[in-house]
């Protein structure tokens, strides 16, 4: 099993590129299932999770090609494989990652008859699908549940309703839509979608396609689809990581460092940003680029983890572990996932003094963590980790990286490029 060993206590100093966004790479890859047309995609991240969204959709038809370290470029190598007129996303593949549920949307847009499998991911929480679902059967999608499987069923009155309402702004539920509408050529309009940056990208993507989508970064998107998409290849350049560049905009502030981030939309990130300046930390911004220095010991700060553009979940065991550092106390509520408090017995072992109670944690600031071994208990745990253990006094085993493959590309190699003390073993 692969671990990373992180010594402690070294200053974070220099300059990184921030990857391309994982949470747009993956849907915009998924959106490729829509076409038959050539898509070209840049700024596409190394990751675990792309992988195994490379092989979904190579499984269902795709050919996928690494022209360079970050451009991928896929292209139709068949039709997909059908059992008794389905259209089937295997268990084996959906298991590894929630976001693969995604393809429902983009096969139900070309087959009239789809099953895809329960998904699986982080263990941060149940998850249900159910605004999906009950999206596609306002739409008038026949839907049952059978095997572990999702099995769908589009009639020919598509769609029965003009306006689709979720009762919570999910965005796996907004992709999924987004691309089934993308064919249907009438408007159909989403009430409470999701705002966030990747939604926007996504429909960016669309657009390309011909789609007509008014709102996207709101919360009401009006789409008109296309019996038919434009010829010709199709280019798209997905946008930076927001929750890869909060992630070293914190290690800035816990190793007390200065750190350049690079390729970077800063108006991604305008909470966190806003929230960290109340913590006293100095952060200066240009149209690409994020400058980040520790001047002054910092105060802690609440937070309530919301759907964007407020504090991102993803951000909130980061945030916790700078917090643990604070001199006074905070308490962080978290608002999205049920079960996402795991790291907070792993901080303990390194000398946090954290209370959790229900959804909220009061996190009461220590002199000093100390290194410990931890285990990572999903992607952004992990990461919150990986930063204590740069701020800790001594050494760190951290085991279960894998998690940490997922969402961070060359992880311990930016690290290392501004004095941080890691390195991955297996033992």
């Amino acid at each position: 099993m692969e671990k990373y060993i992180i010594e402690g206590g070294y200053r974070l100093q220099g300059k990184i590129t921030i990857s391309g966004s994982k949470n747009a790479s993956l849907p915009i890859l998924i959106a490729t299932l829509l076409t038959d047309n050539k898509v070209v995609l840049h700024n596409i991240p190394k990751l675990k999770d792309v992988e195994t969204t490379i092989s979904i959709i190579e499984f269902l038809g795709k050919k996928v090609i690494w022209q360079n370290n970050s451009t991928l470029v896929v292209t139709q190598n068949k039709s997909p494989i059908k059992e008794k007129d389905f259209v089937v996303a295997p268990y084996e593949l959906i298991k590894k990652m929630r976001a693969s549920f995604l393809v429902s949307g983009a096969l139900l847009a070309n087959y009239e008859k789809v099953k895809t499998a329960l998904p699986g991911g982080c263990a941060i929480g149940v998850r249900p699908v159910d605004i999906h679902i009950k999206a596609f059967e306002d739409l008038g999608i026949e839907h049952y549940i059978d095997s572990g499987y999702e099995v769908f069923i589009k009639k020919k009155n598509i769609p029965k309703k003009r306006v689709i309402k979720f009762r919570y702004p999910s965005v796996g539920a907004t992709e999924n839509v987004l691309m089934f509408l993308s064919k249907v050529p009438k408007q159909v309009t989403i009430v409470n979608a999701a705002c966030e940056p990747e939604i926007v990208d996504l429909a960016n993507f669309l657009k390309k396609l011909g789609v007509e989508i008014e709102g996207a970064g709101t919360h009401v998107i009006k789409v008109v689809g296309c019996k038919k998409f434009i010829s010709g290849d199709i280019e798209h350049t997905v946008i930076p990581d927001r929750i890869e560049a909060g992630t070293f905009i914190i290690a800035a502030a816990i190793t007390k460092g200065e750190i350049e981030l690079y390729n970077i939309q800063p108006q991604h990130l305008t909470f966190v940003i806003n929230k960290l300046r109340k913590c006293g930390l100095t952060i200066e911004l240009e149209d690409n680029k994020i400058y980040v220095v520790w001047k002054k010991n910092l105060k802690p700060q609440n937070i309530i983890t919301r759907p964007y553009p407020y504090f991102p979940t993803d951000l909130q065991a980061q945030y916790m572990a700078l917090m643990c550092t604070l001199k006074g106390s905070c308490i962080i509520k978290e608002t999205i996932f049920e079960n996402r408090f795991l790291h907070v017995g792993e901080l303990l072992r390194m000398g946090a003094n954290i209370v959790v109670e229900d959804r909220k944690a009061i996190i009461y600031g220590v002199e000093k963590l100390k290194g410990a071994e931890v285990m990572v208990s999903d992607l952004r745990a992990g990461a919150g980790l990986v930063l204590a253990a740069l701020a800790a006094e001594g050494i760190s085993k951290i085991s279960h990286i894998y998690h940490l493959d997922r969402g961070y590309e060359k992880l311990e190699e930016k690290i290392s490029s501004l004095g941080g003390k890691i390195k991955r073993i297996d033992e």
